[in-house]
């Protein structure tokens, strides 16, 4: 198992030159304040002085640390082959493929590149130096050394330094794959450790906290950290480490690692004798080593998993992008041909990217025919805007100065055209419904099915300017169709229609039904004949008292004045008359706006009104069936079937070639990048796979 840790260092690397970090691989980040003495436990780990040294912050960028243990024989052949001299030597990203043997000149590069990015100013950057240590005296691990926490700006360092380092801290620990190593000094009071808060911030249950306690020698006299150390103060979960690092003077004086080694066991041995060997550099060398490890092994399953689904993103996005244009012709007809076949599948329902969130394409359109226009039609009113005094004005317009004896049959020809004019706007808006969603499919086609037209941005927006043209072009053709489909039917009103003549016959037979429920309820002394000659006499002398059922003036039966109660609806009474004896100028007489309606008056309105409903009825029937039918033919059809025709003739010209395949400025760029990653992700799935096969996993 002790193999894993190189594979972790393997998958950084892979993912290093592509300079990502979308996978958060296992690693220790080092957290502490300022001056506890995060760099010198590292150094410790290393062996070797590599980190900058000094007052104040003087680690202001993450360095990503990778220690590779290498056997003696390895070191060796390595040495030969790169002509190396030393076991030891080190390489930073940055640099390529250089390698340092002298590891004063790996901490003058850190100091070098630290100030390059972050400046002179002490201020902080989040851009991470990678360093790769190999030796055979180093244990496996991967650590970050951050910057440490601060209170109070320095210099030149900006007002908000705390919070920055807090952000960059937070950024590194809310990992949930890292091990968080929080340093505090002995000589303060852990109750106090801003290290141990701030992990248990991301970390309350303590299941990747490690806690070390640096500076055991410089406790005060009559003290020591025994409560510490055993957890009595603040219990970790993962443990609490003690270590003692070097002291300025010994830094100065170039007091070897080594050496300082020795010192700190010494140290231990007579201080703590009882827990020294559970404290000390290498123990805590061997520590981290076996939790990282033991992290590796718990992440691995999660890491494939995010690793494969990572590279079959990247797969998709970069088939998206598509591959460099050789043969412009053959793209360019490619192209244009596809995007047809998908406006077309868009409207058919046969699109391989089915819109979920909203009706779309033809279930948009059908759903405009059938709910949309269809309710619309039918909450039109037969009657709408028609009051019983329009009716009977112009019945009598129709009759002239003589009066009628049958209902004109001109009044019902004017009132019903002029009901069924009102279906014309609704049609009209039809067209317009779905003129706009044909509209919004290009886009539809753009977004979801053909995502290579975003690598022609000219030759995008020239395929919706030809298909709105198109478009554009057909709408008017559309509405002049669907306004002579009402202007068909108020041409000629077909009273002979057969759904007509049924609904004249079934009223005749309800007027009769009527007439003689009537006649039921005379009184006993009545005679009926006498009632039907009276009611002869009040109606129209001379009408017939039967009709053709087939005839629609059938309908007009003789009727009765009857009492008050039979009267039309109450109106204003007329005025008086003039005094008797005095001289009348009729003209002066108002003419009575209003007033009761005979029976002979109600009764013919209310024929003209079911006469009217019947058959607005039937044409609302027919146009309700033929507009969508028109629509279908005149627009939708016929812009399928011309689609890919308009488009080819108005785009494919060989001086149009090279302008509409330009790509946009940063979309070869995006593609090498999103090939890069692939390629990592593809390596990194494979060195997985490496595990599994060697049986590590």
């Amino acid at each position: 198992m002790e193999a894993l840790i190189p594979v972790i260092n393997k998958l950084q690397d892979v993912f290093n030159t592509v300079g990502a970090d979308i996978i958060q691989l296992p690693q220790i980040v080092v957290v502490g304040t300022q001056s506890s003495g995060k760099s010198s436990v590292l150094e410790s780990l290393v062996g070797r002085d590599i980190l900058p040294r000094g007052t104040g912050i003087v680690t202001r960028r993450p360095l990503i640390l990778q220690l590779v243990h290498i056997d003696s024989e390895d070191c060796r052949k390595t040495s030969d082959e790169n002509g190396i001299d030393g076991e030891e030597w080190g390489k930073f990203l940055h640099t390529k493929s250089k390698i340092y043997t002298d590891f004063e000149e790996i901490r003058q590069e850190v100091e070098a590149e630290t100030e390059r990015i972050s400046g002179n100013n002490k201020g902080i950057s989040d851009e991470p130096i990678h360093l790769k240590i190999f030796s055979p005296h180093v244990v496996n691990l991967t650590l970050v050394d951050l910057p440490g926490i601060t209170k109070v700006p320095v210099g030149d360092q900006p007002k908000d330094i705390e919070l920055q380092i807090k952000d960059l801290i937070f950024k590194y620990i809310s990992n949930p794959n890292s091990i968080i190593l929080a340093v505090t000094a002995a000589n303060t009071d852990m109750a106090t450790s801003e290290a141990l808060k701030v992990a248990r911030e991301f970390d309350p249950d303590g299941r990747r906290t490690l806690a070390v306690v640096t500076k055991l020698d410089l406790m005060d006299a009559g003290t020591d950290a025994m409560d510490v150390l055993m957890g009595r103060v603040i219990p970790v979960k993962l443990g609490i480490i003690g270590v003692v690092n070097r002291s300025q003077l010994d830094i100065n004086q170039k007091k070897l690692v080594a050496d300082a080694a020795r010192d700190e066991y010494a140290f231990l041995q007579k201080k703590y004798p009882s827990l020294a060997n559970r404290n000390g550099t290498k123990h805590l060398a061997r520590t981290l080593n076996r939790l990282l490890m033991h992290h590796i092994r718990d992440c691995l399953p999660e890491l494939k998993t995010r690793i494969n689904v990572l590279a079959s993103q990247y797969q998709s996005l970069l088939n998206g992008y598509g591959e460099p244009v050789d043969d412009k012709s053959s793209t360019l007809l490619q192209l244009i041909t596809k995007f047809a076949a998908e406006y077309c599948h868009t409207i058919e329902g046969t699109a391989k990217y089915i819109e979920t969130t909203e009706l779309c394409g033809g279930a948009r359109i059908c759903y405009i025919f059938h709910e949309t226009f269809g309710r619309t039609l039918e909450s039109v009113d037969p009657l709408g805007g028609l009051t019983t005094i329009d009716v009977l004005t112009a019945i009598r317009n129709a009759t002239g100065p003589r009066p009628a004896l049958f209902v004109p049959e001109v009044s019902f020809e004017l009132l019903v055209k002029r009901q069924v004019k009102r279906l014309e706007d609704p049609s009209l808006r039809c067209v317009e419904l779905v003129h706009e969603e044909m509209q919004r499919i290009i886009q539809h086609c753009s977004n979801y099915s053909t995502q290579e037209l975003l690598r022609f941005p000219k030759l995008h927006d020239a395929i919706v300017e030809v298909v709105t043209s198109l478009l554009r072009k057909r709408l008017p053709v559309t509405n002049e169709m669907v306004h002579n489909l009402v202007a068909i039917e108020l041409a000629y009103i077909n009273t002979k229609h057969p759904d007509f003549a049924d609904a004249c016959g079934l009223m005749n037979n309800n007027i009769e039904e009527q007439r003689r429920n009537r006649m039921r309820d005379l009184p006993s002394a009545v005679p009926r004949d006498k009632a039907v000659a009276g009611g002869s006499q009040s109606g129209n002398v001379g009408e017939p008292t039967d009709g053709g059922t087939g005839n629609w003036r059938g309908m007009l039966k003789k009727g009765e004045d009857g009492p008050a109660g039979d009267k039309a609806m109450l109106q204003h009474p007329l005025p008086a008359s003039p005094h008797k004896g005095r001289a009348v100028n009729l003209l002066d007489v108002p003419v009575p706006v209003s007033r009761r309606l005979s029976a002979r008056e109600q009764r013919d309105c209310e024929v003209i009104e079911r006469l009217i409903k019947s058959y607005f009825l039937i044409v609302r029937k027919n146009i309700q069936d033929s507009v969508p039918k028109a629509v279908m033919h005149f627009l939708v059809n016929h812009v399928k079937d011309c689609l890919q025709s308009e488009l080819v003739g108005q785009l494919y010209k060989a001086g149009l070639l090279d302008d509409l395949l330009t790509e946009s400025e940063d979309m070869a760029q995006r593609r090498t990048e999103a090939a890069d990653m692939l390629k990592a992700l593809q390596k990194a799935s494979q060195v997985i796979a490496e595990i599994r096969e060697t049986h590590l996993w």
